[in-house]
């Protein structure tokens, strides 16, 4: 059988942990069994509606016990990094809620004469009139922050347009390209393995999407095992041309392989 030989994990969330509101099953006690095996890991995810806090008591809610320091989000990277410019103005297409982790590192949220449009998954909430706000701000100068720009995502009822293609209607419009943050760019594989503790050699990224998750992993020198659950798709997985070190049937079969 084969094997990965890792130290430590980087775990997506949506898809391999939970579809929709649904744990995979198997999930909570493959957790539990890396944890008593000394095993190091963070939760990473490309969620862009759910602030770190609500994304942790969400967690809780589905039975698993995850402290909201041990999740990395875009929003969390890209806070972090306009932390450092202080006084930076953005406007945001994303979730209030997703404000948060903004607002806590002292970003200033504004409609009008903004550094930065940051534009994130408001699912449902998308419009033509916050769009174009975003369009006309990018084109009279405002850099332009992408938290993510996944295609979709897996939900209870099928597979749901992510930010990605709003983002890519942005930059079509501005000719302006985005500074992505969320997986698959390097700098959050970068900010993620720090946090974590460990370098890319010995650590493993667990996701369902071929290209943001195993893709940007390998990018970054780590291994990249995918699972067949979430968004996972074989014809997707074919077009990639990214090979996965592993793949499993979902990450309950991850101990049968360390």
């Amino acid at each position: 059988m084969e094997t990965i030989d890792a130290k430590a994990f980087l775990i997506d969330l949506d898809g391999v942990l939970y579809v929709d509101k649904n744990p995979i099953f198997g999930a909570k006690e493959t957790l539990a069994r890396l944890e008593e095996m000394g095993y190091r890991y963070r939760f990473i995810s490309n969620t862009t509606s759910k602030s770190r806090r609500t994304l942790a008591t969400f967690l809780a809610g589905l039975g698993f016990e995850i402290p909201e320091e041990k999740i990395l989000t875009p929003a969390v990277v890209a806070a972090e990094r306009l932390r450092s410019e202080m006084g930076r103005r953005c406007f945001f297409i994303t979730r209030r809620d997703v404000l948060d982790d903004f607002e806590d590192a002292g970003v200033v949220v504004s409609d009008e004469k903004v550094d930065y449009v940051v534009v994130g998954d408001t699912e449902a909430d998308f419009t033509y009139e916050r769009l174009n706000r975003a369009f006309r701000l990018v084109m009279d100068g405002s850099k332009m922050i992408a938290l993510e720009k996944d295609r979709h995502w897996m939900g209870a009822e099928g597979l749901n347009l992510a930010a990605g293609p709003f983002v890519s209607a942005l930059e079509y419009a501005s000719g302006v390209e985005a500074e992505v943050v969320g997986k698959p760019s390097p700098q959050f594989f970068e900010v993620a393995l720090r946090d974590l503790g460990a370098s890319a050699e010995e650590a493993a990224m667990i996701g369902d999407d071929i290209t943001s998750d195993v893709g940007g992993a390998k990018a970054a020198g780590m291994m990249g095992i995918l699972v067949r659950t979430g968004k996972y798709r074989a014809e997707a997985v074919d077009r990639s041309g990214i090979v996965p070190d592993l793949i499993l049937g979902s990450i309950a079969e991850l101990l049968d392989h360390i």
